[in-house]
């Protein structure tokens, strides 16, 4: 699991719903970590896909599962440094 803290960035899954964002694709939205709740509840600066920054407040985010609609996630690239540095502290032990 990655703790998150602020200033971290994340992937937005916005909710199908949600007219406030502007959305050109199914692609994810960048959002950036603002408040930490807990490792699974934060508060989001999310950037919808025409650069127009919106808040997003107790958003869950999705550690170790596919993330529903208006969750958050980390990305590939920051699973695979996790995965890596879990690796190296084990061999450390």
């Amino acid at each position: 699991m990655i703790s998150p803290t602020n200033g971290r960035v994340v992937w937005y899954k916005p909710l199908a719903g949600d007219s406030s964002l502007a959305r050109l694709s199914d692609q994810p939205m960048a959002a950036q970590v603002c408040h930490v709740w807990s490792d699974t509840c934060v508060n989001l600066a999310v950037t919808d896909h025409r650069g127009t920054i919106h808040n997003k407040s107790s958003i869950t985010l999705a550690q170790d599962r596919d993330p529903c609609e208006g969750e958050c996630y980390w990305m590939p690239y920051q699973k695979g440094q996790a995965a890596k540095t879990e690796a190296l502290e084990g061999k450390q032990s």
